[in-house]
């Protein structure tokens, strides 16, 4: 069967929850359109993630793979456009603290995603979901990630990558205090539906 691999991050920074966590277990094992979702959760760790998201590509061979973030402060649902070559900010789980690197040294600048984005948002939007393309995923671990994954698909014909962010769920919104929240089911609902756009795209 056709395999799509979806991967979320453990907590970070003063989140001590990560609602991409719970997308990814929530969607591990199902099949969707005769494709099987697998999920993978990711270190919070700009050497380590990168090498996980790597192998669980090669365990995987997926031919679409769809990373999630957690954007504390975001309202909507949010795939990004695009990815660039560079690490910086605010300190990993193990204590690294990049500035001004680079993600590959002599890679490309930058990759665009190759995931059916707009058409993502249309959807998310005639659902009644908020959401909105986003054309900076950052410097931090999710552009990591996401640069990582479109390479992965440069290289191999017929392989859709890309990243999206998500809101916080309603339980880390209380929990902080300062930064909005959705329903878990709502969000892992935007989720299936980017991923049916994903699955229309890659069977066209």
């Amino acid at each position: 069967m056709t395999k799509i691999l979806i991967t979320g991050f453990v907590p970070f920074l003063d989140y001590t929850m990560n609602p991409t966590m719970q997308i990814v277990e929530a969607l591990d094992g199902k099949v969707m359109d005769d494709y099987e979702i697998a999920g993978r959760i990711l270190s919070v760790d700009f050497q380590q993630s990168a090498q996980q998201l790597q192998q669980h590509i090669a365990e995987v061979e997926p031919k679409i793979i769809i990373s999630l973030g957690l954007a504390g402060g975001r309202f909507k649902i949010t795939p990004e456009r695009i990815a660039i070559n560079v690490k910086d900010g605010e300190v990993d789980n193990n204590g690294y603290t990049p500035v001004d690197e680079s993600i590959l040294d002599g890679g490309v600048d930058a990759y665009l995603t190759n995931l059916p984005i707009r058409n993502m948002v249309n959807r998310l939007h005639n659902e009644g979901y908020p959401a909105e393309i986003s054309n900076t995923a950052g410097t931090y671990l999710c552009n990591n990630i996401m640069y990582e994954g479109l390479r992965y698909a440069q290289q191999h014909e017929g392989v859709l990558a890309g990243f999206i962010h998500i809101p916080a769920s309603f339980e880390l919104a209380i929990q902080h205090g300062k930064i909005p929240g959705w329903n878990s089911q709502d969000l892992i609902a935007s989720i299936e539906i980017c991923i049916k756009e994903a699955i229309c795209a890659a069977n066209n």
